[in-house]
């Protein structure tokens, strides 16, 4: 596995040019994602427990993120791909449910792929498309990134469900 880009340390670096510059280089610059036109979303449920959630209208879709902090690591030190898992199934599943108008659906395959490890102090996004539909399927690709670098990718089949009712079951 690659490396993906570790967090940017080159503000501290030119900020600091005193015999302690060699600390203040390897210091994280701390991620604003609004400055980027990022959105913090107050999220419910599993996805709540993982943020703060950031999102960005864009051109063709959606952007989902994440800050990634030591607490989404693993004792390698890196983020754990678990968490990957969760942005990447969240924006797949999103963006089910918009093109599905709205209705709800659940994902019953979901194959990732890890390229490149993801560090604490990354903005991780991840970003989907619908790339086939049957009357209660969906086919949904998924890309997580770090600074455009992809470091994760999925391929996922979710269900459309039925409408709730007295008879019928948890997948309708």
């Amino acid at each position: 596995m690659s490396d993906a880009p570790r967090p940017s340390s080159t503000a501290s670096a030119a900020a600091s040019s005193s015999a302690s510059s060699s600390a203040s280089a390897s210091a994280v610059v701390p991620i604003d994602p609004r400055a980027d036109g990022w959105r913090e979303r107050a999220a419910s449920g599993f996805i709540g427990l993982t943020g703060p959630l950031w999102t960005r209208r864009e051109a063709d879709g959606w952007g989902y993120g994440f800050v990634a902090e030591a607490r989404h690591a693993n004792p390698a030190g890196i983020v754990h791909g678990g968490m990957l898992v969760t942005l990447v199934d969240h924006a797949i599943a999103t963006v089910a449910w918009d093109s599905a108008g709205r209705k709800p659906c659940v994902t019953v395959t979901l194959d990732t792929q890890f390229i490149a490890a993801v560090h604490p102090g990354n903005f991780v996004e991840a970003r989907a498309e619908v790339t086939g539909r049957t009357n209660s399927m969906l086919f949904v690709r998924g890309v997580v990134s770090v600074s455009g670098a992809t470091v994760a990718t999925a391929t996922a089949v979710l269900k459309l469900l039925a409408a709730p009712n007295a008879t019928s079951g948890p997948l309708g």
